[in-house]
């Protein structure tokens, strides 16, 4: 367990002069693909999560399970990438719809919403936000980005929400 908090703050750290620098989101074209699935992003505005990385390019993502995914499995989804050439991570609030910091996000967890695969990290921005949502649809559990383990993606596509 400690391996896997040690990878994700890693992550964490190699982040930080990015968003000093206020980096600007890019957008998926209509044809972008998420790496884990599939499915076509576009389609899924309201669910859309990005990781850009130090050339330029971005992976998009139908959702931010998908994206945690991606980021805990770099070696099958990314080959020859590197953590440390990642240098923003973001996913979509779901009330105001624009692109957050994932790794400042709240994310509901076992809630009646459904995103396009199904169960879904639900990422809030504030912690007000997070509490009235997780309330209002009967979610399960609240946690932060660095929370986040690799058997979670696994445990919501089962409908197990620990």
């Amino acid at each position: 367990m400690q391996r896997r908090h040690f990878i994700v703050a890693g992550l964490a750290f190699c982040l930080v002069p990015a968003y000093a620098q206020g980096m600007v989101v890019p957008k998926p074209g209509p044809k972008d693909l998420c790496p884990v699935c599939g499915m076509i992003v576009s389609k899924y505005p309201n669910w859309i999560a990005v990781v850009v990385w130090k050339d330029g390019h971005a992976h998009f993502f139908d959702g931010a399970k998908d994206m945690f995914k991606f980021l805990f499995d770099l070696s099958k989804y990314a080959p020859g990438h590197r953590r440390e050439n990642i240098v923003g991570i973001y996913v979509t609030d779901f009330y105001n719809l624009e692109r957050i910091d994932a790794r400042g996000a709240w994310f509901v967890t076992g809630s009646d919403v459904l995103g396009p695969m199904g169960h879904e990290f639900v990422p809030l921005g504030t912690r007000e936000d997070a509490d009235d949502f997780l309330k209002d649809h009967k979610g399960k559990r609240l946690l932060k980005f660095d929370q986040i383990t690799p058997d979670l993606p696994d445990a919501l596509d089962a409908g197990r929400f620990k």
